[in-house]
């Protein structure tokens, strides 16, 4: 469906519409400049060449072949900037397409999944899509490094504090407007690629340097000195040609001494290398920004040290590991790189950088890693701008959400309910017949609980929660490799969530469908002992389950209050409303589920 004028330009989609126009604009009209560019260089190519031509004939001077030249060599400069802008400008339509589907919901698939953080024995985050395709991180996540990922996935599979959920949350606001700020993020570097992992660099930093010593250094430079003044004798004077062999072959030995050192250096410098280009570049970004909250302020703070800024300094590191590569890997410039003895001056010049600035590196990278988690938060944050900020409490245990709804569901496709849960409401016994929402309604708890504890807006009209350790058994299969059965899978996953109750943190648990894979007499019994356990210890939570025996737990639970989902049945067609209600569920539809596919009930 195309966009209308409706949709007004103060809204998130509002401002994306604008700003994908002005960018399509922007690619029509750098378009054309590039056809005619390419046009003028075709034509200024033929005429260099008729002119040469007639210039070998003699019918006109050859030195009407250099003012040509001349603007054909112009032309390709300014052409070739003109081709960057295009680049530029066609990533910027991309950008803010990706952010209007991330809006209307049409986002899985698009962006970073973060599979490689997906851990099935994490307490939470295999059981709420966290990790994976469609998932929360794709979602959120804008980081153009490994470590703004690193951190972004931390801050979702460990839940802050409160003092530190109200700074990420303070620093969000004042980036949730900086549209220009993420944008230039998000086109930064597009030939750099986003898995390039800059821990690499920590770990190079925290090794010795291998520095050389002062007598080499001054050898090498007397030799290469010697060279050089030799070379430009026989050049010129034509003498000193055998002196200038026995100098070069001299210079080659000496290289070859000291080549497992070189050879060590590179090796280990070129694999910290590889993420310094996007480094510097996120680096340059926030040198350049000047912010009011105080997590920002400090972040930005990391970034100051004497001399230069980090992004120049990084810069240099870049170029210099750059031309020691091509010193020995580059068959054109090594014949060169050998008389000047270049491989020894820039391995000392690398290491010494290392020697002076690795102890800054650290603190670099943990700026740029935060940085880049709360820009991945602010830009959530931007494009769903009713979702609040939720407020959090320690004085008491709390979770209080009104209209709370799916984070990861399209705003048409998802229904919101109020749930609340608190010293005197501990447990909720969600019922329900198949398919109508239990299980969705327990991610949609967690998933916003995970979202409001690492400084995230939620999904709800509004949210007062405590710092909540969160604990979930939803997902759960049996192992033929382990030689597990399910309902061995699901008492381990159980046990786990009540050892977390044994923390310092008060636990919020999310079980779905407790104890399946067991008979029912077994399960009732089993089912009330647990959460008997679980909210003896201070725990609050939801318990979903299809069997109505269990919902007899609350009749003799105190703070246990039953809720349920319900469908209904009309002309042979099952419909699901989704809300949430209170009582027991009073009917099954698993038989009517096994007729409309089919099945002879």
């Amino acid at each position: 469906m195309p966009d209308v004028a409706s949709h007004h330009p103060d809204t998130p989609r509002g401002e994306y519409i604008r700003r994908r126009s002005n960018a399509e604009d922007e690619v029509r009209l750098l378009a054309a400049r590039d056809a005619r560019f390419s046009t003028a260089r075709g034509i200024l190519f033929l005429a260099g060449a008729v002119l040469l031509w007639m210039g070998f004939r003699g019918t006109i001077s050859t030195w009407w072949v250099i003012p040509v030249t001349g603007i054909f060599i112009a032309a390709v400069i300014v052409h070739s900037r003109v081709i960057i802008a295009l680049r530029q400008a066609k990533r910027r339509v991309n950008y803010y397409q990706e952010g209007l589907d991330r809006i209307r919901g049409r986002w899985p698939g698009s962006g970073t999944p973060g599979d490689r953080y997906r851990d099935p024995n994490h307490v939470y985050t295999d059981d709420l899509d966290i990790f994976g395709q469609a998932s929360l991180f794709q979602l959120v996540c804008s980081a153009r490094t490994r470590l703004g990922e690193d951190e972004l996935a931390k801050w979702l599979q460990l839940a802050a504090d409160r003092e530190t959920i109200l700074r990420r949350q303070q620093a969000v606001q004042e980036l949730r407007s900086n549209i220009e700020l993420r944008e230039r993020l998000a086109l930064l570097d597009a030939e750099v690629h986003n898995d390039l992992d800059q821990n690499a660099l920590l770990e190079w930093v925290s090794i010795p340097p291998q520095t050389l010593r002062p007598a080499v250094r001054l050898f090498a430079l007397l030799i290469s000195g010697t060279s050089i003044t030799l070379f430009l004798c026989w050049w010129f004077l034509g003498t000193m040609s055998s002196i200038l062999l026995i100098s070069l072959i001299s210079q080659t030995v000496f290289l070859a001494v000291h080549r497992r050192l070189i050879m060590s250096v590179l090796l280990s410098v070129d694999k910290a290398g590889q993420g310094l280009s996007i480094l510097g570049h996120v680096l340059d970004v926030m040198e350049r920004q000047r912010f009011e909250s105080p997590y920002l302020h400090e972040l930005v703070s990391r970034l100051k040290v004497e001399g230069l800024p980090p992004s120049r300094t990084i810069r240099l590191l870049k170029t210099r590991i750059d031309y020691l590569n091509n010193s020995l890997r580059n068959q054109f410039f090594a014949p060169l790189a050998v008389i000047l003895c270049l491989p020894l001056h820039l391995v000392h010049s690398i290491e010494r950088w290392r020697e002076l600035v690795g102890s800054h590196i650290p603190q670099w990278c943990s700026a740029v890693a935060e940085f880049e988690a709360l820009v991945s938060l602010s830009r959530y944050a931007f494009e769903h701008a009713s979702q609040p900020f939720p407020a959090i409490v320690e004085d008491r245990l709390v979770f209080h959400a009104t209209e709370i709804g799916h984070p990861l569901l399209a705003e048409a496709e998802c229904v919101c309910n109020d749930v609340s849960l608190d010293d005197d409401t501990r447990l909720l016994l969600v019922s329900g017949s198949n398919m109508s929402g239990k299980s969705t309604l327990l991610r949609t708890i967690g998933t916003n609980l995970v979202l409001g504890l690492a400084g995230a807006p939620v999904r709800a009209k509004s949210l007062e929660l405590s710092t909540f350790q969160l604990g979930t058994a939803m997902r759960i299969s049996d192992s033929l490799q382990e030689g597990r059965s399910l309902f061995f899978a699901v008492l381990k996953r159980i046990k786990r969530v009540v050892d977390l109750a044994e923390g310092d943190r008060p636990l919020l648990f999310l079980l779905d469908e407790i104890l399946q894979g067991t008979n029912s007499h077994d399960r009732r019994i089993g089912a009330e002992a647990v959460i008997r356990n679980l909210i003896a210890r201070g725990a609050i939570g939801l318990v979903t389950t299809h069997d109505l025996a269990l919902t007899e737990i609350a009749d003799s639970l105190p703070g246990a209050v039953n809720v349920h989902f319900a469908d209904q049945l009309k002309n042979g067609e099952m419909t699901f409303n989704y809300q949430l209600r209170q009582g027991v569920v009073e009917k099954s539809n698993a038989i009517e589920l096994m007729r409309l596919v089919g099945l002879d009930v």
